[in-house]
């Protein structure tokens, strides 16, 4: 299987927790960007089974333009082609325009249902804003659709996260991403007062509490931040996590393909002018696969491993493993090692010790 991501470097304006690549929205660049798009695009003729336009905000991108671009993607039959789009930009036309074009998956960018924290956060949105969105996609008959929810904001209890949970399993989605607030050092919120943010326990008990809540309502976990209804996992990004080819187009988008890894610098005007992918290297190697597989509830499969033709695992690994398990981090059986929900929440250091 092979995916493609189109990055969408545009917002209305920037949140101040966000460290995505993006830029105010002018409709003249727009369009120069949608052909810069279409010209990467005929240099690989290729049919994909996943296409991803993220962002950025490609709501803002408009419906007419996303549908331009995808005449000029080969997609195979029953692909899934999802989009990314902010509750306070996406319209009913909108969600119209790019269902006829092929789009059969959304993600809304919600993260919370409560005021205060859409506040914090700087989002522009209302909650009733996510229900019209929801609305308005399902009449377009896009019935996969996914919402992005946040934990360790500034004020968040168990209470306002299950508000905010309960909000979500009574729309009609089929997806839900789980997201621990960063505060990445260049942006706005790096240098705001912070003092009031849960510390790294009460963030890992709200991690806990939203796992068990959501699958005792439908929603399985299959991977570190996503859970969905039966059928429903993202196929785009389990190529991520499986180690399968996906091409990115469009500055700071990421590659993995022909075995090597890639990224377009985060430079619009240069991406406009034809700038070249800068080379990461190789990639797919048997660290990096587990440590990709180990994002999975599924985890490492030593079936797959073997499948792949990577070399047994040794023995100070499962050693590591034994003891991981003795502690309630992972479990290692005869089909392979996957992360318990507590060990999700310490993923980097096991990779540390385990790698």
């Amino acid at each position: 299987m092979k995916g493609l991501y189109i990055h969408i470097p545009f917002c209305i304006k920037k949140c101040i927790y966000c460290d995505f690549y993006s830029l105010p929205y002018r409709a003249d660049l727009a369009d120069q960007y949608m052909q810069a798009v279409a010209r990467r695009l005929e240099k690989y003729p290729v049919v994909f089974d996943t296409v991803y336009f993220g962002g950025g905000t490609p709501s803002v991108f408009g419906g007419t333009r996303l549908a331009e671009l995808l005449k000029n993607i080969q997609i195979c039959d029953g692909a899934e082609i999802t989009v990314e789009c902010n509750p306070s930009t996406a319209t009913a036309t909108f969600f119209e325009t790019i269902a006829v074009a092929g789009v059969n998956r959304i993600s809304i960018g919600m993260q919370s249902a409560v005021p205060e924290e859409l506040c914090f956060l700087t989002r522009r949105h209302t909650p009733a804003m996510v229900q019209t969105a929801v609305t308005s996609a399902k009449n377009a008959r896009i019935d996969n659709i996914s919402v992005d929810i946040m934990l360790g904001l500034q004020g968040q209890t168990i209470q306002s996260l299950q508000q905010t949970l309960d909000f979500c399993l009574h729309l009609p989605i089929t997806h839900i991403s789980a997201y621990m607030l960063k505060v990445e050092p260049d942006t706005p919120l790096a240098s705001y007062d912070l003092s009031g943010l849960p510390d790294a326990d009460t963030v890992a008990e709200f991690y806990l509490f939203l796992c068990k809540y959501l699958q005792q309502h439908g929603f399985t976990q299959y991977e570190i931040s996503n859970f969905s209804k039966p059928g429903y996992a993202c196929e785009h990004n389990l190529l991520y996590w499986n180690c399968e080819p996906y091409l990115g187009i469009g500055p700071a988008a990421h590659s993995f393909w022909n075995g090597k890894r890639m990224h377009f610098p985060r430079d619009l005007k240069g991406f406009l002018q034809g700038a070249y992918p800068v080379s990461d290297g190789a990639g797919g190697g048997i660290d990096e696969y587990i440590m990709l597989r180990l994002r999975l509830t599924e985890g490492l499969r030593f079936d797959l491993l073997k499948q792949r033709g990577y070399p047994p695992l040794n023995q100070q690994f499962l050693k590591n493993c034994v003891s991981l398990a003795s502690q309630g981090y992972l479990i290692l059986d005869n089909t392979g090692v996957r992360l318990t929900p507590k060990g999700f929440l310490v993923q980097n250091q096991i990779l540390g010790r385990l790698l």
